[in-house]
């Protein structure tokens, strides 16, 4: 049993030396990132109760899913977090290992997945963003972030949801139109709906704290926190 699709894996592997060309095919990602950040922290910050402005996640151990070059793994690294970054693709975690060392910046990269991981390393946060729309096995691969997790420790998925308005937008728009991602980057059957993910997540002895949208402004070119959730959205969750 596994979690890695090669196809998908083969796909971003191809675009691997794009990771940190912020004009490249990750420009999505980059444009994204602010707000990811933003979010993670917030609610992080809440729930552990961290006042230390300068490095809040200081003392928090990571997990970063999927890492690809590292583009959330190094901002939570300088925000004082422990990361631990893991790819399926050999090309990525080389390529998030030298930026890192470029940035002097100590990030944990591995090739491997989260069932391969060592169950006895637990970890407060781990971060399943962008990811689940390309695992093979996705009962698997929560079940996998479940034992990795320490009790009250917190997950944030993010991913798309299966409407409509997704197949419009993250689909015809942003891959046929807009150019914004390689044709062929998602699979919309593949999507998930919220309370898809919520069911598989409350299932494995996990409270649902929130359940975000993510929607991006095509006037501004700036995505921002919304409670629209028909395309992207993000779930925190809380193991119990």
């Amino acid at each position: 049993m596994t979690t890695i699709n090669q196809e998908e894996i083969q796909k971003f592997s191809k675009l691997a030396e794009e990771w940190w060309d912020v004009k490249g095919k990750f420009k999505p990602l980059h444009m994204f990132n602010p707000t990811r950040i933003e979010y993670i922290l917030e609610k992080t910050s809440t729930h552990f109760q961290r006042t230390n402005k300068e490095f809040p996640l200081k003392g928090l151990k990571f997990l970063d899913i999927g890492c690809g070059g590292g583009l959330i793994s190094e901002p939570m690294s300088r925000l004082g977090a422990d990361v631990t970054g893991i790819d399926a693709s050999l090309k990525n975690i080389e390529i998030a290992k030298l930026h890192a060392k470029k940035g002097d910046l100590k990030i944990n990269y591995l090739n491997t997945s989260p069932e391969k991981m060592i169950e006895n390393e637990k970890y407060d946060v781990i971060l399943n963003l962008e990811i689940i729309e390309h695992v093979e096995d996705v009962d698997l691969y929560f079940r996998s972030c479940a034992k990795l997790l320490k009790k009250n420790g917190l997950m944030f998925t993010a991913t798309l949801n299966r409407t409509f308005v997704s197949f419009i937008k993250a689909i015809i728009g942003a891959e046929y139109v807009l150019r914004w991602l390689p044709i062929g980057t998602h699979d919309w059957n593949k999507f998930l709906k919220p309370k898809e993910v919520e069911k598989k997540i409350l299932d494995l002895d996990f409270s649902i704290a929130e359940v975000k949208g993510l929607q991006f402004n095509i006037l501004t070119q700036k995505w921002k926190q919304s409670n629209d959730l028909s395309v992207n959205y993000i779930i925190t969750s809380v193991k119990n």
